[in-house]
């Protein structure tokens, strides 16, 4: 015995079914890899390989190392700032400053002192920048107050190139007039960076602490000695 069946069509005729209609194939396009800017995340980076993401990243962090020593470009150190690049010239300072430590210290003490200045010195800088009305982020500042670095860690490394000689009165002054260089270098390229984004009644007292900033690490730079 058949029951009657009840149809209830919500189609008119000769319209699909939904489970006709909605077939096809479903294609993701990645956006245009910016070969130019390497640092730019305006692509996606989820399919790559592990070998090209390292070398694009190491590469950015190069570009931002030229930027300081010639500081022409602002917008690489503002707009993609990273904080790999201060990371490596904090440990590389710290590691060659220890070794002045004398025989019956470990060096620890000064390893950690360079992070101290280097870290709590860059965030009292940006705090002291924000208070004054800086419109730049936190870590843009901390990202640029580390790259400009570079001129002291290079002045370091000639220092200590230096001192693998025996010391005499022209040496000293070599080194000195070498640390001067770059905490000139550095001052001048942070200033190129960050003076924009202070208020331009302001600037001077932004100015200042960037400068005791360098002079206390290129003190280090210039106490740094093998006796």
């Amino acid at each position: 015995m058949s029951s009657p069946e009840t149809k209830l069509d919500l189609y008119d005729e000769g319209v699909e079914s939904p489970s006709e209609s909605m077939h096809g194939e479903m294609t993701v396009s990645g956006a245009q890899r910016n070969t130019n800017n390497p640092g730019a995340p305006n692509f996606n980076t989820l399919d790559e390989p592990i070998r090209e993401t390292i070398l694009r990243d190491v590469k950015a962090v190069g570009v931002k190392f030229y930027h300081v020593l010639i500081p022409k470009e602002k917008n690489t150190l503002l707009k993609e700032w990273d904080l790999w690049g201060p990371l490596v010239l904090c440990t590389f300072m710290a590691t060659i400053l220890q070794g002045s430590s004398a025989d019956m210290y470990d060096g620890g003490p000064e390893f950690a002192q360079v992070f101290v200045i280097v870290w709590i010195g860059a965030m009292i800088v940006t705090l002291n920048s924000k208070l004054l009305g800086g419109n730049i982020s936190f870590f843009q500042s901390v990202c640029v107050l580390g790259y400009c670095l570079t001129p002291c860690a290079i002045a370091l490394l000639v220092c200590r190139i230096i001192l693998l000689a025996t010391q005499t009165t022209f040496l000293f002054f070599l080194r000195f007039l070498v640390a001067g260089a770059g905490f000139g270098w550095a001052t001048y390229a942070s200033i190129i960076f960050l003076g924009d984004s202070q208020p331009s009644n302001r600037k001077a007292l932004a100015v200042y602490p960037i400068f005791l900033f360098y002079f206390i690490i290129s003190w280090l730079v210039i106490s740094h000695s093998n006796v």
